[in-house]
């Protein structure tokens, strides 16, 4: 529909109610080809996406929305919307910026409260750990992801340190790399313990950033374990009781149909013990 569009903000600045009508369309054509549960029909204008899915009492998935209900990125580059890297941007502190919107973020807080299961998984579309982006002395984000929102993702890290549901684990995609992190309550204090896993799958063919600049900026980065930006692939998970198994697998050459297949690296996350470990 739109690349680094924000509720009805399209990052090309179109007019919102021109905007508005492309949105609902698009909106309307997805869940009709989609295998989407009948509790996603559009209403109007709106698409109910986020949802809560059990499987057993081993997991509980909370599918998350981070676009139909964010506020618009801060900073943008002149004369668009959508995203941009910024060294000093203090707008991107602004606590009353959301990423998942007020009513989304209220019923992901009251899921994770009541489950019962052994493993919550809150399946998103992005990175969440902090990235600096800026290798060696000064810090830069990229303010269409989790890092342009600080202050939203501090709400729901405090709220998972405090709620302690069994065994958070956060999976994402969309920056074409894999990265495997400690999600903390505090990204700059190298000493505290993680409160979650987050596993971020690569891409399957798009290209990401060139992976000696991946290199450098994970060294200003001490709670993200893994990345590799110049494979492409998937994230395997697999769940028992006692531990989530994470197997990253790339293929050898996105060019061949007949390509092999390799694990880059696999992580055990143990039943009680957040932050992935490296098997």
């Amino acid at each position: 529909m739109d690349n680094d569009y924000a509720d009805l903000a399209s990052e090309e600045l179109h007019p919102e109610a021109w905007f508005r009508r492309r949105r609902t369309a698009a909106y309307h054509a997805y869940y009709e080809h989609m295998p989407l549960r009948r509790s996603a029909a559009p209403l109007g204008e709106h698409l109910r996406l986020y949802t809560e899915v059990a499987y057993g009492e081993l997991a509980r998935f909370q599918v998350l929305d981070d676009r139909q209900y964010r506020s618009r990125q801060v900073c943008p580059r002149p004369g668009e919307g959508g995203s941009n890297i910024v060294a000093a941007c203090p707008e991107r502190l602004d606590p009353s910026l959301t990423l998942l919107g007020e009513a989304q973020e209220a019923w992901l807080h009251r899921n994770l409260e009541r489950s019962t299961a052994r493993w919550n998984i809150l399946a998103q579309q992005t990175l969440m750990a902090e990235l600096d982006r800026a290798p060696g002395p000064g810090r830069a984000f990229w303010t269409d992801g989790w890092d342009g929102y600080p202050a939203a993702r501090a709400r729901l890290l405090d709220f998972i340190a405090e709620s302690a549901p069994s065994n958070p684990l956060v999976i994402g995609g969309d920056v074409h790399a894999f990265w495997v992190s400690d999600l903390k309550t505090d990204f700059r204090d190298e000493h505290a313990k993680p409160i979650a896993s987050e596993i971020v799958g690569g891409s399957i063919t798009s290209s990401g950033m060139p992976e000696e600049r991946r290199a450098a900026i994970q060294k200003d980065n001490p709670h993200i374990q893994y990345g590799n930006s110049a494979r492409h692939g998937y994230a395997r998970v697999e769940l028992t009781k006692e531990r989530a198994q994470v197997d990253l697998r790339a293929v050898e050459d996105v060019t061949d149909r007949d390509t092999g297949i390799e694990t880059l690296a696999s992580f055990v996350i143990e039943d009680g013990r957040p932050g992935p470990r490296e098997i």
